[in-house]
Formats: C-alpha cells, sequence, structure tokens
C-alpha cells in the first residue's frame, strides 16, 4: 500500500494543557501556532509517521504578563527555543479507537521520550469532498524534566505552580490531494 500523507487541519485543531496553581486551581492556557503531518500506509494508521510542532511564542493563557513570562527564560525561551516538536516512535493500537502514541518531545534543549493516550474519533468526507481523520490526544508531563524549572514557594511552603502538566489536543486531519 502506498504512503498517505495527512495535513493538519488548523482551523479545527487545538493544543491546550492545564496545570495546577498554588495546588488549589487549575490555570489552562493553548498553543495559537502548531503544525503536524501523519503519513501512513495503512488504514488504521497503527504505523504511522506523526511530526507535530509548536510555535512557543504563541503560548496564549489569557494574561499578557503570565505569558510573556512564560515565553521568558525562566520558561520556553522561545527567542532561543522558538519551537517545541514530537516525533512520533510507535503508535501501538490498544483496542477499537484507542491507541498509545510513543515518541521524543523536545522542549528547549531538553528531548526525552512520552507517551500519549490517543483516541480516534474517525474518518469523514467534507462537504467539499476533502477526507477527513480526528484525533483526541491526551498525557501528562513533568515540566522540570524539560528545563522548564521555574519555582516559587508560598509563605506556608505550597508550590506556585506544580510540575505536572496536563496535555490536550484535539486534531483534525486532511488526507493530501494526489
Amino acid at each position: 500500500m502506498a504512503n498517505t500523507i495527512w495535513q493538519l487541519d488548523a482551523a479545527h485543531s487545538e493544543v491546550t494543557f492545564r496545570v495546577r496553581h498554588l495546588l488549589i486551581a487549575t490555570v489552562s492556557g493553548k498553543f495559537d501556532n502548531f503544525t503536524s503531518s501523519v503519513t501512513n500506509n495503512s488504514d488504521d494508521f497503527t504505523n504511522a509517521n506523526i511530526e507535530f510542532a509548536v510555535d512557543t511564542a504563541s503560548v496564549n493563557t489569557g494574561v499578557e504578563a503570565r505569558d510573556n513570562h512564560l515565553r521568558g527564560d525562566d520558561f520556553f525561551n522561545s527567542e532561543k527555543f522558538p519551537r517545541m516538536t514530537f516525533k512520533s516512535t510507535g503508535l501501538k493500537k490498544l483496542g477499537a479507537d484507542d491507541y498509545q502514541l510513543d515518541g521524543d518531545l523536545t522542549i528547549r534543549d531538553v528531548t526525552k521520550p512520552i507517551s500519549f493516550k490517543v483516541e480516534f474519533g474517525g474518518k469523514a468526507t467534507d462537504p467539499y469532498g476533502n477526507q477527513k481523520a480526528g484525533f483526541e490526544v491526551t498525557g501528562t508531563l513533568n515540566r522540570k524534566e524539560f528545563g522548564l524549572r521555574w519555582d516559587a514557594v508560598t509563605e506556608a511552603g505550597g508550590a506556585v505552580v506544580s510540575d505536572e502538566v496536563k496535555i490536550h489536543a484535539n486534531v483534525q486531519y486532511a488526507k493530501a490531494q494526489s
């Protein structure tokens, strides 16, 4: 079977994150600019090669001062490290629509293996004849393992920002036209 290329449909996709603040509440954010492609040669994506890149300067929590702090050297250092990237090393089918996506995630200058849970939403043809495929991707990472080490503690000794970051992406791809 020939390789099929799927390009990200950014207008119907989102990448969000959640992190605990003061260990009592959750702050959410998103990235406004990202790209991705999937190459596979089977109908069920089990042997797909997936690449994903996020523009770190596009971080958006809805609070300009916080976003600027996240773009700075305490976190992403967007000037020096403008992109975080993911490259798959395997996609294992766990059930009818459930997969485990393994790959290498690079944030700043740190690359580490990571696994994500993937739910395949299915395929559909849009009103313009384009074939689409949708996925929901979830996972958790420890930000400090990727060089996002800024830390502060409250008067009582609690963390201002937790180390654990929850990642959630809803992505839709369009099959490239031959």
